[in-house]
C-alpha cells in the first residue's frame, strides 16, 4: 500500500511540557483521514511538524517518501494546507485574490475555485475582508482546490463556522476528493460534523494516542451501557473490558467493546449489583467521548 503521509514514533516537548511521545500513524493514498482530540493534545503541532514548520525532539515525518522537515520543492507543490484562521489577503476581492494566487500554481484550476464561489451569493468586487468567517473559508478552501493538490492538510477547519458553512465545507470536499482520488488529513475537536465524512482515524487525549481505527470498526463496535446501582460505594476502574465510566449519583454509563451480555457477566463477576441496564445510541462523538472522558 502507498501513503502519502507516515508519522514514525514522534515526540515533541514544549520545554518540559510532554506533547505526545512515539505516535505513530500512516495515511493511505486516496483516504480520507482524521486525527481528533480535545483542545492541547498535539493536533495542531503535528500538523505543524508535518509542514516543516517544527522539528520533532525525536521520530520522523514523511509526505509521499520525503522527509517533512526537507521537502523539495515539487513535493511542496502536491500538498495544499489549510491553515487554523484562514488567513488570507483581506484587502483583494475573490476575483483579485484567484488571478493572485493562480500565478503560484502551474496545474491552477479556476474552474475549481468558481465554482464554489458561485455558492456563495456575493460579488466578485467584493473585499475578503467585507465577508462572513464562513464565507473567507470558503474561499480559503477554492484556493486550495484550485491548486490541485494530492494531499489536503486542513487543520480545524471549522473555527467560527455557522452549521450551514461547516456542512457545505464537508459536503464539497467529500465529493472534491472521491471524485479526484484526494488524500485529505483533517483535524478537529468538533467530531460530530466529521461523522459521515472520515474513513479512518487517530484519536488522541493528554496521554497520548487512545486509539487508530476506522470509523466503521469505531461505530459498529464500541458500545456505551447505562445502569443505576443502590450501592454508594460502587469501585469501577478501566481494563480490558470497561474502556471508560462515568458514576453520577446512582446512575453508571460503561463504555466497551464487549457486547451487553458480556457486561452484565463482568458486572455479575465483580459484586455490582445493578438495575435499568440499558444500550445507549452512539454516533461518533459519543464514541469520542466514551474513549476520551467528558474532560
Amino acid at each position: 500500500m502507498e501513503y502519502a503521509v507516515e508519522i514514525n514514533n514522534l515526540t515533541h516537548y514544549y520545554g518540559k511540557k510532554k506533547v505526545y511521545e512515539n505516535l505513530s500513524f500512516k495515511i493511505p493514498k486516496g483516504s480520507i483521514f482524521g486525527l481528533l482530540g480535545k483542545n492541547g493534545t498535539g493536533k495542531t503541532t503535528t500538523i505543524n511538524i508535518l509542514n516543516g514548520f517544527l522539528k520533532p525532539k525525536a521520530g520522523e515525518c514523511k509526505i509521499f517518501g520525503e522527509d517533512s522537515y526537507k521537502l523539495s520543492p515539487q513535493t511542496k507543490a502536491r500538498v495544499g494546507f489549510l491553515i487554523e484562521g484562514h488567513v488570507q489577503y483581506s484587502f483583494m476581492n475573490i476575483k483579485q485574490i484567484e488571478k493572485f494566487y493562480s500565478r503560484f500554481y502551474p496545474k491552477w484550476k479556476s474552474e475549481i475555485y468558481w465554482e464554489l464561489m458561485s455558492k456563495l451569493k456575493v460579488t466578485e468586487d467584493q473585499k475578503i475582508s467585507k465577508m462572513s468567517c464562513g464565507q473567507r473559508s470558503q474561499v480559503a478552501l477554492g484556493l486550495i482546490l484550485a491548486q490541485d493538490p494530492d494531499l489536503l492538510i486542513l487543520d480545524d477547519y471549522s473555527m467560527g463556522l455557522d452549521a450551514g458553512y461547516r456542512r457545505l465545507f464537508l459536503d464539497y470536499l467529500k465529493e472534491y476528493a472521491h471524485s479526484l482520488n484526494k488524500t485529505i488529513f483533517i483535524t478537529s475537536h468538533i467530531i460530530q460534523d466529521l461523522d459521515g465524512f472520515l474513513q479512518d482515524c487517530v484519536i488522541l487525549d493528554y496521554s497520548g494516542v487512545v486509539m487508530e481505527t476506522s470509523i466503521d470498526y469505531l461505530k459498529n463496535n464500541f458500545h456505551g451501557y447505562v445502569f443505576k446501582t443502590e450501592d454508594e460505594n460502587v469501585e469501577l476502574r478501566k481494563d480490558e473490558v470497561i474502556k471508560n465510566y462515568e458514576i453520577l449519583k446512582n446512575k453508571i454509563t460503561v463504555y466497551s467493546f464487549a457486547s451487553a451480555e458480556e457486561v452484565q457477566k463482568y458486572l455479575d463477576e465483580k459484586g455490582i449489583k445493578y438495575f435499568d441496564f440499558e444500550e445507549l445510541q452512539m454516533d461518533l462523538e459519543d464514541a469520542f467521548i466514551g474513549l476520551t472522558g467528558k474532560y
